[in-house]
């Protein structure tokens, strides 16, 4: 039997060997962590106050969506955030009047889009989805409304019609998309110069016929109530005089000189006037 002796040389190189091994197995436990620790960076996301988050994975739309808040998802998820809070949008179009007047008119477009839609506009869309479809809805509804209404109408009464009019043609149009129509506001309308200085000075007028129809009628309630006044004094006058007869004439008079007859005043009184049988009092002169 041969005794086996183990060189010392081999002994190092094993060791060396185990050390090595190890060192390997801790880089690649290393690698792993580091791996995980990025694999649950990217499954952590938050989404922004007002939006909803939309994922893709490999460029398509998954039809998941996120709301505000922090959200463990896939990894090889991609979020996108949309915004869902009230968007204001501003537009100046020149647009022709039923008779083919040229004018300006100044729209404000209330909106936000419908959270539940948001996967579906962002597909179709893309985050741009203001520039393509809500803008251009927003011209064409604007040319509808204008295109049946004159343009003294825009300038003067009709404005609160045809802004109704321009949202219930924009909400129509954008509702199938997710967007929903809040309030559409005419800010302004602008007018040609002549057509302008004509319809203020046709308000001008109607403004003076009215005021002095207002006159007018004034002055016809004023005679109304003099009228009244006279006759109620000419009832009064006639209503007195029926009632005053001579012999209260008489009588009064005889009062009166009694009066006179007992009152301190220096007087000369003569009884018996020969037209109306009163007493005539005359003062002496000093």
């Amino acid at each position: 039997m041969t005794a086996f002796r183990r060189d010392s040389g081999d002994e190092g190189n094993t060791v060396f060997q185990m050390a090595q091994r190890r060192g390997l197995m801790g880089f690649e436990y290393l690698i792993g962590a580091a791996v995980l620790l990025l694999l649950a960076w990217w499954s952590v996301v938050q989404v922004r106050t007002g939006h909803v988050g939309v994922l893709t994975r490999f460029g398509r739309v998954t039809g998941v969506v996120l709301p505000s808040g922090i959200h463990v998802i896939n990894p090889l998820d991609k979020k996108t955030d949309i915004e869902v809070r009230t968007q204001t949008l501003k537009e100046t179009a020149t647009v022709p009047s039923v008779e083919g007047l040229i004018m300006t008119l100044d729209t404000s477009l209330i909106f936000n889009l419908n959270p539940d839609k948001a996967a579906e506009l962002y597909r179709d869309l893309g985050l741009n989805y203001v520039e393509r479809i809500v803008e251009p809805s927003l011209r064409s509804a604007i040319r509808a409304a204008t295109g049946a209404h004159t343009a003294n109408a825009l300038y003067t009464g009709a404005r609160v019609e045809v802004a109704k009019q321009i949202e219930e043609d924009l909400g129509k149009a954008l509702a199938p998309r997710g967007i929903t129509v809040q309030e559409v506001l005419l800010r302004d309308v602008q007018l040609p110069p002549t057509l302008k200085t004509s319809i203020e000075a046709k308000q001008r007028a109607e403004q003076e016929a009215l005021q002095m129809s207002f006159v007018l009628q004034k002055e016809k309630q004023e005679a109304e109530r003099k009228r009244i006044e006279a006759q109620g004094i000419a009832d009064f006058q006639r209503i007195v005089a029926q009632g005053i007869s001579p012999q209260l004439l008489t009588w009064k008079g005889i009062e009166a000189t009694e009066k006179l007859a007992t009152s301190a005043n220096a007087k000369v009184i003569m009884i018996g006037s020969p037209r109306t049988g009163l007493p005539l009092i005359l003062e002496p002169r000093e």
